[in-house]
Formats: C-alpha cells, sequence, structure tokens
C-alpha cells in the first residue's frame, strides 16, 4: 500500500478502489469496530465477493478481533450452529441476506448485526472516517486472526483456528511457489467465495502481499470469468476447483477470450484430471500448477512454476514445511516412497487448534503433525501425489476402492463432463463404487458404453456398478463437488 498507494488494489464491476482507499476503508472500518468494542471477540462475516468484503475482513483483522467467514447463501439450521461456535460480538452481512441473519442473531443473543453497503457502512464513509495508518498497537503475531469453518460434508463443520502468523507465512511460500511473479506489475483473479480459505489467501491477502491489482468476481459465471479475464489482462488466474476450469472450456465465451497474458493458473480444492490439464494447456497457452490445501492450512504441497512441473501431482512441500506419508494404523511409522497412506504435515501455515473442539484437535493435531485426512504417496522426485480422501475410500468385497482412479477413467472419455465415484451400501460387498456423470452437451453416451470403457481400463471390482447422468453435479459453499449429497441420492 505504501509502495503504489495510486494503483488500482481491487476492481468489482464497475467499482474500484486504489491501495490508498483501501487502506483508509480499512482504517476506518477497524476505528468502527473499535468503538463497539470487539478487541479479542469474534466477528462473524457472512458476505458473497463484492468490494466491501475483503475491507470487512482485514478491517476486523486490524481491530484485533477474530474474524469468523461463513457461507451466507446456508440456511437457518445450518448458520446457526456456526454462529453458536463463533459466539460473535458483531456480525456483518449484505441487504439480501440481513433478515435471515437477523433472525438467527435474536435467537442466540447477538446485538449488532451491520449491513455493509448501507448509511455509515458504506466504502465511502469508511474512507472519510480512515487514515493513512492502521489504528495501533497492531496485532502480535500469536493473536488469533480467523476461523476457517471446515467443508463439511462429513459432518458439522469446524472452525480451524488460524493466527496471524499463519496467514503470513502462508504468504511466503506462495511467492516461493510462484517466484515468476513480480510485485506491484501483476493482475489477478480468483472466483472462489472468499469465506472459503482457498478464495481468502487468493482474493484479499496474496494480492496485497505482492501489490497485485485484483479482480473481484461476485458470482462464477464462465463468460464473466472469461470476459473479465480478457479485459484486465489477467496475469494470475486462482480457478480453483477442477469444475471451475472444466466449465470455462466449455463456455461460450472461450472461443473468443484472450488469455494470452496469463502466467499462472493455480488450481486446488479437488483434482484435475489429465485430460482436464491438456486440454487448458493446449486452449490458453498457460499450464494449470496444482497444489493443495485445507481449511486448516494451505498450501502444503504446490507445483512450482520454477522447476519441474508433474501431471496429477499436486508437487512439492514449500519451503519451512515438512510433509510425511505415514501408515493408516498407527500414523507413526513413515513409509517409503511409492507406498500409500495418510499424509501428515509440520508447518508454519497449520493451525494447532479447532475452536470448542478439544477432542477433535487431540486427534487431528499430534505431537505438532497435522494428520490431513488425504491419502497419497511420494514418488523418487519427492513429488506428492494425492490418492483420495481417507474417508472417502470405498472397501468392496475386502479390496480398497480410491474414487479419483475411477473418476481418472470416466474423465478421459470424450463424452463426460464431469465425473463424481462414491461408496454405496451393498449387502454383499459391503459398498460398491456408483458413478455419477454430467455428460457434454449433445451427448448421448449410455451408461452400458461408460462402464464398458471402465471394465477395458480397470480391474472389475473398481468398475461402477452403476452409472447415474445428471445435468449438474452438486457443490458445497467453495465449489467442490458434495459427495455426502450423492450418497443420499440413491
Amino acid at each position: 500500500m505504501r509502495r503504489t498507494p495510486d494503483r488500482m488494489a481491487l476492481i468489482c464491476e464497475d467499482r474500484s478502489l486504489t491501495f490508498s482507499q483501501h487502506k483508509k476503508a480499512i482504517s476506518g472500518f477497524a476505528r468502527m469496530l473499535r468503538e463497539i468494542g470487539v478487541e479479542g471477540e469474534r466477528v462473524a462475516i457472512l458476505m458473497t465477493n463484492c468490494l466491501e468484503m475483503p475491507v470487512c475482513i482485514l478491517g476486523a483483522m486490524a481491530a484485533h478481533a477474530y474474524v469468523a467467514p461463513m457461507n451466507p447463501n446456508y440456511s437457518d439450521s445450518e448458520i446457526e450452529p456456526l454462529l453458536k461456535d463463533a459466539s460473535p460480538k458483531v456480525i456483518v452481512t449484505l441487504r439480501e441476506f440481513y433478515d435471515r441473519v437477523r433472525r438467527v442473531a435474536d435467537l442466540i443473543g447477538v446485538q449488532h448485526v451491520l449491513v455493509a453497503g448501507e448509511g455509515s457502512n458504506t466504502i465511502q464513509a469508511w474512507i472519510d472516517q480512515g487514515s493513512e495508518g492502521l489504528p495501533k498497537p497492531l496485532p502480535q503475531a500469536d493473536d488469533f486472526a480467523m476461523m476457517f469453518f471446515t467443508g463439511g460434508t462429513t459432518g458439522l463443520p469446524k472452525g480451524a483456528e488460524h493466527r496471524h502468523r499463519h496467514i503470513m507465512a502462508f504468504c511466503r511460500l506462495e511467492a516461493a511457489f510462484f517466484s515468476t511473479l513480480g510485485y506491484d506489475r501483476e493482475v489477478s483473479l480468483s472466483v472462489a467465495p472468499m469465506f472459503h480459505i482457498f478464495g481468502h489467501h487468493h482474493g484479499a491477502i496474496h494480492p496485497l502481499y505482492i501489490g497485485s491489482t485484483h479482480v473481484l468476481v461476485r458470482q462464477y459465471k464462465p463468460d464473466i470469468v472469461l470476459a473479465q479475464l480478457t479485459k484486465y489482462k489477467v496475469t494470475l488466474f486462482a480457478g480453483g476447483p477442477a469444475t471451475v476450469y472444466v466449465g470455462l472450456l466449455a463456455a461460450e465465451g472461450m472461443k473468443t477470450a484472450d488469455l494470452s497474458s496469463l502466467k499462472i493458473c493455480c488450481a486446488g480444492g479437488s483434482a484435475c484430471s489429465e485430460d482436464l490439464l491438456r486440454k487448458w494447456s493446449t486452449t490458453t497457452g498457460c499450464d494449470i500448477f496444482e497444489g493443495i490445501g485445507m481449511s486448516e492450512g494451505a498450501p502444503y504441497a504446490n507445483n512450482p512454476a520454477v522447476g519441474k512441473r508433474k501431471v496429477l501431482s499436486v508437487g512439492i512441500p514449500p519451503p519451512e514445511t515438512d510433509v510425511e506419508i505415514v501408515d493408516l494404523e498407527s500414523g507413526t511409522r513413515v513409509l517409503p516412497a511409492f507406498e500409500r497412506g495418510e499424509i501428515r504435515v509440520h508447518g508454519p501455515q497449520m493451525v494447532s487448534s479447532y475452536r470448542n473442539r478439544p477432542e477433535e484437535t487431540a486427534y487431528t493435531i499430534r505431537n505438532g503433525w497435522l494428520y490431513t485426512g488425504d491419502i497419497g504417496y511420494f514418488d523418487d522426485d519427492g513429488y506428492l501425489f494425492v490418492v483420495d480422501r481417507k474417508k472417502e475410500l470405498i472397501i468392496s468385497g475386502g479390496y480398497n476402492i480410491h474414487p479419483r482412479e475411477v473418476d481418472e477413467v470416466l474423465n478421459s472419455h470424450p463424452d463426460t463432463l464431469e465425473v463424481a465415484t462414491v461408496g454405496m451400501k451393498d449387502a454383499f460387498r459391503g459398498e460398491i463404487p456408483v458413478a455419477f456423470v454430467v455428460l457434454q452437451p449433445g451427448r448421448t453416451t449410455t451408461a452400458e458404453e461408460l462402464i464398458d470403457y471402465c471394465r477395458q481400463r480397470l480391474v472389475d471390482y473398481k468398475v461402477p456398478r452403476s452409472i447415474q447422468f445428471m445435468d449438474a453435479l452438486p457443490k458445497t459453499g467453495p465449489g467442490k463437488i458434495d459427495k455426502l449429497k450423492l450418497r443420499g441420492l440413491r
């Protein structure tokens, strides 16, 4: 902000902020929150991507509050337990969500519900109240900064507690991976919602760290995203889950989009198939650099911009970070290259606790290692390959089936657009693999043809016993395929 005060910091539709204006708005919002008395308290933010959201997040942190971003599209029954867990002093939301948020706030006794964009809570009002400097003293590195709620596909979401040092560690590690990016000259764009760690880190924190002009997309619509990438000559595209890239490739706007300015496209949240990686690179001239992180910390591996990039690998661990593969039984025996086991991580970006969950903290974080629940292996070059989630492992007739293996085969079929394989209960085998498929527009491939395609490429017990066609796969808030919902469809 000090280096280039007049450079554009944020662009969202027809509104924008320079770095100087951004800092003053953060300062003004922080001062207002301090008058309410949020120091050491939680501030819940229920907003979709907009110009106000990064200002509110950073302003709350500057006010020494502990920020809890949440999906505003959750139902009352989903939001209420999260707000109870966070126990906020203040909730910040948008007008479209106010009535529902106010109702839940009254139920749990939260007095202060602010509507960003109205009255004294507009960007201009915060700028007028702000200054060139943030309120002093600034937060300490070990103070709580944010909690990100886990995806919730396996139960009630948990609040992963991030301190300021965890957030800064992300910035250092991301800069190390993408060393070809320069300071104060890039233009970035992300589509993930900022209530999710990927969307937050790439939408509110990393652009500020490298002095990038950041283009905010309010809602993911492929043709709008392609138009913005073209208009602003974006150099860093934080696409996120594979479904985002699949949608862009299938969009009408891809035929005329000029993506020649792209230097880095990063992916995380769900695996990209080999077919998708090849198509994106061929179509745009820019590779997708896959990495991996979680609500508890990111990244813990990434394909580097300089050096070897391996297709289907999530890359190498970043500096300051140790990653090991351990046996599934004891979680203590470190496994050699190519042997599959659970991935555990020790690094400055990883949290050390869940809010109000001492038992789950003790189970997940042991002797300084965070057990990810991901199953993977290292190759001889130290590149990490993620096979699947530990809890998504399908055990059929005593055989282990990793759904991603089935997904990779189905994704390679020319008629499929999106694929997700899950385990369904079966009286004989315990579980059987069932695949849910979205076809490419205009294609009419049958289930029998896809099953036969899998039969030619997979051992029999991995072949889906059923294929169900859908118009679209259900997604969670962060844009991941909701496998819990798919399991309930049968």
